[in-house]
């Protein structure tokens, strides 16, 4: 059914769940996995940039390399759960972009045909308030989506 299971973590307890269930799946349909975390651009503000600070080159190294240093501890994680289920995971980091965007890239790069993700299942007003990297992924995505609640 399921050939390639793209498995989006931001190392979270709520991603947990969508990671748990994502290997447990490739594990009974024999499909292979790529796990992904991506990591934010340097966060400037309007106001800051406005007020006339200019991050220097030193910020941003230091912040790409505190960002990378994260995304490898993520996916390290996620490895040893992996090879603990018996299912062997591809890791990938996506620096410096929104999640969504990275998780829909990534599916598309990787040729997955599932992508399996956790979400909060928020409605209403909090959804739109709070925002929903899982809506997002839901919306634009051209392949299925299996949500874990």
């Amino acid at each position: 059914m399921y050939k390639h299971i793209l498995v989006p973590t931001d190392g979270s307890d709520l991603a947990g769940k969508g990671v748990k269930q994502g290997l447990a799946l490739a594990k009974a349909l024999g499909a292979k996995v790529t796990v992904v975390t991506a990591t934010e651009p340097f966060p400037v503000s309007g106001f800051a940039l406005g007020a006339g600070w200019v991050p220097s080159g030193a910020d941003m190294q230091e912040f790409s390399a505190a960002q990378k240093e994260d995304a490898g501890k993520i996916l390290a994680a996620v490895k040893a759960e992996a090879t603990k289920a018996g299912v062997d995971a591809d890791l990938v980091h996506v620096p410096d972009q929104r999640a969504a965007d990275a998780i829909l890239e990534a599916a598309k790069a990787h040729k997955a045909d599932l992508i399996v993700i956790a979400s909060h299942g928020r409605r209403g007003v909090e959804r739109v308030l709070l925002g929903s990297q899982t809506s997002e992924v839901l919306a634009h995505s051209s392949i299925p989506v299996l949500v874990v609640k």
